[in-house]
């Protein structure tokens, strides 16, 4: 039995959920400036598809990479870290 290979997996905030079976994850890191040697915020956005549509703004999820679900979504949520309030 063939096993698969690692896939990506990364934690970030629902922005929007207003498709059906689908979410749009911002994930968020820090990049160092190469001149300035300052901290910079950079963010980017994920469509992810959420199956029984249990996601709703404002929420902490984890994402894993799949295979292309739609033009757009390349990504499932794996689990919801947090709900919010």
């Amino acid at each position: 039995m063939s096993q698969r290979g690692n896939r990506k997996t990364q934690v970030g905030i629902v922005v929007s959920d207003k498709m059906d079976k689908t979410v749009v994850v911002q994930v968020s890191h820090l990049v160092k400036h190469p001149v300035y040697n300052k901290y910079i915020k950079r963010s980017v956005k994920y469509k992810a598809h959420d199956e029984e549509n249990s996601c709703k703004s404002g929420d902490r999820v984890q994402i894993v990479e799949t295979r292309p679900l739609s033009k757009d979504k390349r990504w499932r949520v794996r689990q919801i870290i947090d709900r919010f309030e």
